[in-house]
């Protein structure tokens, strides 16, 4: 009996224990080579990463392999090769995700050769989609006369032929297969890929694939092949093709598709198509009707009045300035227009919706007085300023533009860019070397951009600098020289890391409803760790979605709420292998390695953003409020989930 209760007493003592070794793991990077190799990743220090190539383990040979993806070294690329022969596929399927990424001719023949002998299909079809980044005419070549019953590797396929498009023309022949890839027979990422390589198919004549579009584009299941499908019908001109696209334009029942319809018929003359689009300025979705007013504003006018009628029938105030501001420039007599526009403007409480209205005001000359006013006001909101110097900028381009403000316009850039306000100096320098102005001649001296540059605070004004940069190779009629490179100023938190479940949750509580995402920590620890310290500071709150492109993105964080804030520090691009769909949550950058507080939440698949914007999250509630998200709505509070 002793010896049972013991037994007893020994198992009650480990009953009463916490389970340590379990309680303490929350993600992968309780691995101490895993966290060195993305120390490496992120010091971009790749010879310390090579041996990490020949590990023995082949967790460790993959996650190296991926680590190459975000430094895209071109000096690896032969270590990288060699891996497209490691005995486990995972391994060689992020090579080869690597060596896509690495965007250099010379990955394309070990691609080739291993496509060859692959015989796992995922890894073959990351092989497929690679090569189509750094394919010649040789890679093309291939691409356009692959063929596998496969549905893995045709979904590659389509991808590769995808990638190919986004750089130089397709064959016909690949355009030919796209399009019959579009049948309702195929698998949806088939089919996505195939509508996205037609839209993005640059200035191809589609016509002779009509048929095959027009099918997928009005019955296809899926809104995100609809909208591209009616993206490529732009590409068609055919009898039926106005008529197709009016009527998507009209009746799809997603608004992401009826917009794509009205965006496509812009490459129709207006005379046909502007019945279509006043009529979509009734619809009940607000990113259609914004659409609408875009190209119609972008349009010569001759009824003034009817844009009026149309504008103050809006109850969306981006769509009714748009209308505002094309009535403005189509007025033979705009001193009454002008005079109701500024009473808006004073009347408006909303500083985004000023902004608005100073741009509709850049379509009148007259206005010139006015939006300098604004833009310099003693302690002026800056979104406010950014407007105004956009608006400003927007007004000098105008071919009528008064030969007697000239001067005083002049000044007005000088004082810009004294100013050192980061908007100011970067919207005008981008001003400056609009080459129909004739700047040069204007500014044979131009100390005072030498100066500004001088002040700028790096990292985190980086977007300014670059701006100057290339504005002073313009004034001395020379190549720009590289971005600055940002030192790595901001180290992974790996004690916060470690913190962080691996399907870790956030709480996006905004003006228009709540949005959970789950945070990526085990793709992009460095990039998830920043935006975690970032909520727990209370960053977020308060912060305004400053920028909102219908069927594309709606982005926040911007400490100054005009998109050109950012944080003391920048960090690292991490491409890990994801891709951009419907509610994926990206970091905004200036360019590789510049990313900051800023982020973005996709509307819709987006595959051109893959491997050149940070993923770092996803939406997996409330992506019907991220449909409604408007600038000027509040990101009230950011938290992180228990």
């Amino acid at each position: 009996m002793k010896k049972y209760a013991g037994c007893f007493l020994l198992f009650l003592v480990f009953a009463c224990q916490k389970p340590v070794s379990q309680s303490k793991v929350t993600n992968k990077f309780q691995d101490k080579n895993l966290r060195q190799i993305h120390i490496y990743q992120d010091e971009r220090n790749a010879q310390k990463l090579l041996p990490f190539l020949q590990d023995p383990n082949p967790k460790n040979r993959a996650e190296a392999a991926l680590a190459f993806a975000s430094l895209q070294d071109k000096g690896s690329i032969p270590q990288l090769a060699t891996l497209l022969s490691d005995p486990i596929a995972e391994v060689r399927q992020k090579a080869a995700y690597a060596l896509g990424q690495s965007l250099d001719s010379t990955a394309q023949y070990p691609l080739l050769s291993a496509i060859g002998r692959e015989n796992e299909k995922q890894a073959r079809a990351e092989m497929l989609e690679a090569l189509g980044k750094v394919a010649t005419d040789d890679g093309i070549k291939f691409l356009n006369n692959f063929f596998s019953p496969d549905t893995v590797l045709q979904a590659g396929h389509m991808w590769g032929l995808f990638r190919v498009a986004l750089r130089r023309p397709l064959p016909e022949t690949a355009l030919a297969k796209a399009a019959r890839f579009l049948t309702t027979g195929q698998t949806r990422e088939i089919r996505m890929a195939a509508s996205q390589t037609l839209a993005r198919s640059g200035k191809a004549d589609l016509s002779p694939h009509f048929k095959f579009i027009q099918a997928s584009a009005l019955t296809d299941a899926s809104a995100s092949v609809r909208a591209a499908a009616a993206t490529a019908l732009g590409k068609t001109k055919t009898s039926e093709t106005l008529e197709t696209l009016g009527g998507i334009a009209q009746k799809d029942p997603d608004y992401r598709v009826r917009l794509s319809a009205l965006r496509a018929l812009n490459s129709f003359d207006f005379v046909l198509t502007q019945d279509i689009l006043f009529g979509a300025l009734s619809d009940k979705n607000p990113h259609v009707t914004l659409t609408a007013a875009e190209i119609i504003s972008a349009k010569p006018q001759e009824e003034t009045q009817t844009l009026q009628d149309a504008a103050n029938k809006q109850t969306d105030w981006r769509t009714r300035a748009l209308l505002l501001g094309a009535a403005l420039k189509a007025t033979k007599n705009p001193e009454k227009l002008r005079t109701e526009i500024m009473n808006r403007y004073a009347q408006t409480s909303n500083i985004y919706e000023k902004g608005a209205l100073l741009n509709a005001l850049s379509n009148d000359p007259n206005s010139y007085f006015f939006l300098e006013k604004e833009t310099f006001a003693a302690q002026q909101n800056t979104v406010i300023s950014t407007y105004g110097i956009e608006a400003l900028s927007n007004l000098r381009k105008h071919p009528d533009f008064p030969e007697k403000l000239k001067p005083s316009f002049n000044e007005t850039m000088k004082r810009a860019i004294a100013s050192g306000d980061v908007a100011l100096v970067g919207t005008v320098a981008t001003l400056l070397r609009e080459p129909t102005l004739n700047f040069r001649q204007t500014f044979p001296n131009y100390d005072f951009l030498k100066t500004a540059q001088s002040k700028i605070q790096l990292p985190r004004d980086v977007e300014t600098y670059i701006e100057l940069q290339k504005t002073l190779a313009f004034f001395e009629q020379k190549p720009a020289p590289p971005a600055p490179q940002n030192p790595t100023s901001h180290p992974i938190n790996w004690e916060l890391v470690q913190t962080l479940k691996a399907d870790q949750k956030a709480l996006l509580k905004t003006s228009k409803g709540d949005i959970t995402l789950q945070l990526f920590v085990e793709d992009v620890p460095g990039s998830v760790a920043n935006f975690a310290e970032l909520v727990k500071q209370g960053f977020y709150n308060g912060k305004n979605f400053h920028r909102v492109v219908p069927n594309f993105v709606a982005q926040g964080g911007c400490p100054r709420g005009d998109g050109w804030g950012g944080t003391d520090y920048t960090i690292r691009s991490e491409f890990a292998d994801l891709h951009y769909e419907e509610g994926t949550v990206g970091l905004a950058s200036a360019g590789k390695d510049t990313e900051s507080c800023q982020w973005f939440i996709t509307h819709n698949r987006v595959p051109h953003l893959d491997g050149r914007y940070t993923i770092f999250a996803k939406v997996v509630s409330g992506m019907e409020v991220v449909h409604q998200l408007q600038i000027s709505d509040k990101i009230e509070k950011v938290e992180l989930l228990p």
